[in-house]
């Protein structure tokens, strides 16, 4: 089981930035799809993020133009640029494997308020 630990959270105004960094357990990382995930309050998991081992990315449009999804497979870590930040992107943010999901982590939490 690969393990996940997410950071980078916390409270911003709107129209902040912040970046989420992911760092995964796993000696296969360089090989991995990976993806950012988040949970809104009362609300299900979305996948708004992913990004192939070749760096090829794909976003759910309520983040295109505003997150950007990155990897350094040498230190085995995915990151999230999100910029444009509004209270609807309020949520605890994940990462893990898109279509062979390990074990979540504890995520971190993202709070957009004024």
């Amino acid at each position: 089981q690969v393990q996940f630990v997410e950071s980078g959270g916390g409270l911003v105004q709107p129209g902040g930035s912040l970046r989420l960094s992911c760092a995964a357990s796993s000696t296969i990382f360089s090989t991995l799809n990976m993806a950012w995930y988040r949970q809104a309050p009362g609300k299900q998991r979305e996948l708004v993020a992913a990004i192939t081992p070749r760096h090829g990315t794909n976003y759910v449009d309520s983040v295109q133009g505003r997150f950007t999804i990155s990897r350094d497979n040498a230190k085995n870590t995915v990151y999230l640029q999100m910029n444009s930040l509004s209270p609807e992107d309020t949520a605890l943010y994940y990462c893990n494997i898109p279509g062979r999901e390990s074990t979540w982590g504890q995520g971190t939490l993202v709070t957009v308020s004024s």
